[in-house]
């Protein structure tokens, strides 16, 4: 999947219509035995595994114009170096990898009418570093940080965000 921005338009979001709405509603009930937990005051994310807590990293967040959504979900979608295609300098460019804005990592967690969510890397870790609110919405993680994310949890596994 071609990712063009952190929240993505409708039009792009309608390639998002690979995965049936009926899976997205199975991975939101799968029985998994960890969770994902962002704190949107702390801008800190960590996992829980079989009742013990596994990271705690920190994250930028959306700006409050664009603001990160708050609840209950789950990883809809995992994806190893997913492809950016930016158009801004008037010609369509994709990127990939870990110096592309979205990083090598991209979990999916929520579709709504402004696009697609999801927790990625970023090639900017001043951002995170300093949790930031910055984003379209989309939770950036150092690169590092969000391989070892991406490593702990699978598709359905809920994450809980709140503020």
């Amino acid at each position: 999947m071609r990712l063009s921005w952190c929240v993505l338009p409708i039009v792009v979001a309608a390639l998002a219509t690979a995965v049936p709405a009926r899976a997205e509603e199975l991975a939101l009930r799968a029985p998994v035995p960890s969770r994902i937990l962002l704190d949107l005051q702390r801008r800190e994310i960590s996992v829980v595994l079989d009742g013990r807590m596994r990271g705690s990293w920190p994250v930028a967040i959306g700006d409050p114009k664009t603001p990160t959504p708050q609840g209950g979900f789950a990883i809809l979608r995992k994806e190893v170096n997913p492809i950016y295609v930016s158009n801004k300098s008037g010609q369509r460019k994709e990127l990939s990898g870990p110096t592309s804005p979205i990083g090598d990592r991209y979990l999916a967690f929520h579709r709504n009418g402004r696009g697609e969510f999801g927790i990625h890397g970023t090639p900017w870790p001043h951002w995170v570093k300093t949790r930031a609110a910055v984003s379209l919405g989309c939770v950036r993680m150092l690169n590092d940080h969000v391989r070892q994310l991406f490593d702990l949890v699978d598709v359905g596994t809920s994450l809980e965000i709140r503020g």
